[in-house]
C-alpha cells in the first residue's frame, strides 16, 4: 500500500517541472490528484498518462474563481481533498530594484503570493470540516537569505514562509497542517529564461545542471524528485506532528560558506592547550 493511499490532492503549477514530479509521485503513493496548471497541453496529456487517478483542471493561480474551482473539482471528482500544494511560480521581475516596472512586481506577487493564499483560503473550510488535511507550499531559500533570487521573487518566497507559519497557528488546532518548502538550485524549466527560444524542457533541465551543481556541499544538482519526496512526507501520515515549519531541501547551500572554500586557517587551526 502507497503511503498515500485514498487521499485526494490539487497540484499548482502540476503540469511541469517540480509539480509534475510531485503528481507522478503522489500518484505512483497511491493518491487521486488535480493536475491545475495553465498550461493546457502538458496537463491533459500528463492526466492521460495516468488515468483515472489524475485530471487536468486549468487554473490560474491568482485568479480566486479558478483556485476555488481547481479545490472544488477534487471533492466532485474524488470527494475530498486531503493536500493541498501551491506549487505554481516562475521567477518573474528581474533587474535592478529601479528598473522593475510595477505591473510586473503586481503580477509576481500575484503568482507567487496570492496564489498561494488563494489555495490556503479555499482549502481551509473542506479540512477544517473533515478535521484533516495538509497545505504545503512552494517557498524558497531565497526567501531565508539574499543573494539567491530576484528581488520579487525572493520577497515573495520570505513571505510564503511567514504566511505558512501564521496559518499553522490557527489551522493546526482544527487538525489542519500547514508547512512549506524551501527548495535550492533545483534543475527544472522554470530556468528556460537563460536559453534561446524554443528550447525544449529536457534540454533545460539537462544544460543547467552543470552549472547548479557548484553551490552546495553535495555535488549535484537538485531534481524535481528531491522536492517531490519532501512534499510526499509533509503530505502522508509520516509528518503528523509535523506543522508551521520550512523544510530545506537544498544539499546545504544555507548551511554556510563549503568547507572547502573557508580559508586555510579556520581548517587547520589548533587551539592552545591551557
Amino acid at each position: 500500500m502507497g503511503r498515500l493511499e485514498g487521499k485526494v490532492a490539487v497540484i499548482t503549477g502540476g503540469a511541469s517541472g517540480i509539480g509534475e514530479g510531485t503528481v507522478r509521485l503522489f500518484v505512483d503513493e497511491g493518491a487521486r490528484v488535480v493536475i491545475a496548471d495553465v498550461q493546457d497541453a502538458k496537463g491533459e496529456t500528463l492526466a492521460d498518462t495516468l488515468g483515472g487517478r489524475a485530471v487536468y483542471q486549468r487554473t490560474d493561480v491568482s485568479e480566486e474563481a479558478q483556485v476555488k474551482a481547481a479545490i472544488q473539482r477534487a471533492v466532485d471528482e474524488y470527494g475530498s481533498l486531503d493536500c493541498i500544494y501551491n506549487n505554481a511560480g516562475f521567477g518573474g521581475a528581474v533587474g535592478p530594484i529601479e528598473d522593475i516596472p510595477v505591473d510586473e512586481y503586481d503580477h509576481t506577487m500575484n503568482v507567487l503570493l496570492r496564489g498561494v493564499f488563494l489555495g490556503m483560503k479555499h482549502a481551509a473550510p473542506v479540512m477544517k470540516a473533515q478535521g484533516s488535511g495538509s497545505i504545503i507550499s512552494t517557498a524558497s531559500i531565497a526567501g531565508i537569505a539574499g543573494g539567491d533570487g530576484p528581488h520579487i521573487y525572493s520577497t515573495a518566497k520570505a513571505a510564503v514562509m511567514h504566511l505558512t507559519k501564521s496559518v499553522a497557528l490557527e489551522l493546526g488546532e482544527s487538525g489542519v497542517r500547514v508547512n512549506c518548502i524551501c527548495p535550492g538550485g533545483i534543475a527544472t524549466p522554470i530556468l528556460k529564461g537563460a536559453f534561446p527560444e524554443g528550447t525544449d524542457d529536457n534540454t533545460v533541465v539537462e544544460g543547467v545542471k552543470p552549472f547548479l551543481a557548484q553551490f552546495q556541499p553535495i555535488k549535484r544538482s537538485g531534481v524535481a524528485d528531491d522536492i517531490a519526496r519532501a512534499a510526499l512526507f509533509l503530505a502522508s501520515d509520516d509528518s503528523t506532528f509535523v506543522n508551521g515549519h520550512a523544510l530545506v531541501v537544498d544539499g546545504g547551500h544555507t548551511a554556510g560558506r563549503m568547507w572547502s572554500e573557508q580559508p586555510e586557517f579556520m581548517r587547520t587551526y589548533r587551539p592552545i592547550s591551557w
